[in-house]
């Protein structure tokens, strides 16, 4: 047994976990295994058992490893100041307070409580300046909840990559 695994230490999928995830390119929803060793992911493809693609990939999905690996990628959130030619790096909990902060501000500013129906007032309590994409990669458990928050935060228009 010390033999064999000596001898498998060199193989490729040694020590590899397995995960499934989604491709994120379209509204197709095509199933992905990813693997990853010490915590860097080192391949993906298409899943054989996933019911949508049956392991194959589009051009698009094929390209996921090389995006995920670029160089080029972001890792941490980035913020121009107003009047700045400059991007700086911030922290998340920065990114997430900046975001809730405009988001509140906008939904403030451009709220709409009535509209004129005929002659009456009639109660609408909406913001017409903001909309909500939810997107492919999205679970329907998860979409059902992005539904709800911004329906919470008055969003009239709220739409899904799928439709497009």
């Amino acid at each position: 047994m010390a033999t064999v695994r000596a001898a498998a230490q060199n193989l490729k999928l040694t020590n590899v976990s397995e995960f499934t995830t989604s491709c994120n390119f379209c509204s197709c929803g095509c199933g992905m295994i990813a693997a990853v060793r010490e915590g860097k992911l080192i391949t993906m493809e298409g899943d054989y058992d996933h019911i949508v693609n049956r392991g194959s990939l589009c051009v698009k999905g094929i390209s996921m490893f090389a995006t995920h690996t670029s160089p080029n990628r972001l890792m941490t959130p980035k913020r121009r100041a107003p009047g700045s030619d400059k991007w700086e790096d911030i922290s998340w909990d920065q990114a997430v307070d900046l975001v809730a902060q405009k988001i509140r501000k906008t939904r403030d500013a451009t709220w709409i409580a009535t509209e004129k129906v005929g002659e009456k007032d009639v109660a609408v309590n909406r913001t017409d300046a903001m909309a909500f994409l939810g997107g492919a990669q999205n679970t329907n458990e998860e979409c059902y909840l992005f539904q709800k928050a911004a329906r919470l935060l008055g969003l009239a228009y709220v739409e899904h990559q799928a439709r497009l």
